[in-house]
């Protein structure tokens, strides 16, 4: 009995270079996300091999998949890739049950024509991943209203971070809005509680971070030699004796679980935080076992003009720890948004040298004016 021959995919392919025009939605977005966006059946490898055998191109010139496009720009995009006609269908999402969409819209801290500001809770993941089923991206089709297309995250949040979470409303929204946090120009403060009372009461942490080696990139660690550079200021709020602390953070970079790792870094984890912190990290008494951390207020400028400055309020178990410990909520909202972040190491040794050579330059001629005749 003769075996079958295996059977070979359908495929259907088109021969024509295409080229696209750069709308004004789309000004200054990644090529790589503007592909998501027009050509969202176009794989990044693929993208990725256009660019790298010079096929792919922006006005003329050879592009990458990180490069910014600009409104008016020209993209020549080859030929299709060849599909399989029997390909599976891509499936929708399901649709929102009713208690779905009332919770999505109870998180609506700020609304209007271009951003949505929601107040995520603790518990609840930004994206879903390997065993993720309920998420903030899930949700956003109860948001969308009488809006053409369908709202976007342009950042994210830790699943047990609570607080501030941007969405852009329009494509449009989002490239500006992804533009202000990629160029570190939002301005986000957090609170936590920490373990113990850092001994200097207002500074800043700066400390490289990396992925740390054999956690499969979910963990995250100082790493001197190959880290990427990370700041954080932190500022002492109030104190219950040695035991705690509750601290307000404003993250000038923004490296994953950044605020975790350098607390942790300088022996004050966040309470809850066992990841990071180990069984330190939980207080005793009555005091929740969840983390500890959320962003409490954000600031950024508004796709039309002016500012967007929204404040999240604490999750249950926040606010009830702060009551326990005896801190008076009031006083968290005193550290001023304006003031500019202190220099990092690289422009002190960068000031500290140009001092010395003037230091330098002063004494030379000090020298030369005393070997003159009087």
């Amino acid at each position: 009995m003769s075996k079958a021959p295996p059977t070979t995919a359908t495929t259907k392919a088109t021969s024509d270079v295409r080229q696209f025009n750069v709308g004004a939605d789309d000004d200054g977005i990644r090529l790589d996300r503007w592909f998501k966006r027009h050509l969202p059946d176009t794989s990044f490898t693929t993208v990725a091999k256009w660019a790298r055998t010079g096929q792919l191109r922006i006005d003329g010139a050879r592009a990458k998949p990180g490069d910014h496009v600009v409104a008016g720009q020209s993209i020549r995009v080859p030929p299709a890739e060849p599909v399989r006609i029997d390909a599976p269908v891509k499936r929708e999402r399901p649709p929102l049950s009713d208690d779905e969409i009332a919770f999505a819209r109870e998180m609506v801290i700020h609304r209007d024509a271009q951003v949505i500001v929601l107040n995520k809770p603790p518990g609840l993941a930004t994206q879903g991943g390997t065993k993720t089923i309920e998420h903030v991206d899930g949700l956003l089709d109860a948001l969308q209203d009488d809006l053409e297309g369908r709202p976007k995250l342009v950042h994210r949040l830790d699943k047990d971070t609570s607080g501030a979470l941007v969405i852009a409303r329009t494509a449009r929204a989002a490239g500006f809005l992804s533009k202000s946090f990629s160029s570190r120009t939002a301005r986000k403060t957090y609170w936590a509680l920490v373990v113990g009372v850092p001994s200097i009461e207002d500074g800043t942490i700066e400390l490289p971070i990396g992925k740390q080696p054999g956690s499969g990139g979910e963990k995250m660690h100082v790493d001197e030699k190959e880290g990427s550079p990370a700041r954080t200021r932190y500022r002492v709020i109030e104190m219950a004796g040695t035991t705690t602390a509750w601290v307000e953070l404003i993250p000038y970079t923004g490296r994953t679980h950044q605020l975790r790792v350098h607390l942790a870094a300088i022996g004050h984890p966040i309470v809850g935080d066992g990841k990071y912190g180990g069984q330190a990290a939980f207080l005793t008494g009555n005091i929740s076992r969840k983390m500890h951390l959320h962003s409490r207020r954000i600031r950024i400028d508004h796709p039309d003009g002016g500012q967007i400055d929204v404040q999240a309020e604490l999750p249950t178990h926040f606010a009830e720890s702060l009551k326990q410990l005896g801190f008076d909520e009031m006083l968290g909202n005193t550290m001023p948004l304006e003031e500019p972040p202190p220099p990092s190491r690289a422009v002190k040794k960068q000031q500290a040298r140009q001092h010395a050579k003037t230091v330098r330059k002063d004494r030379k001629g000090e020298r030369r004016r005393r070997g003159e005749p009087t």
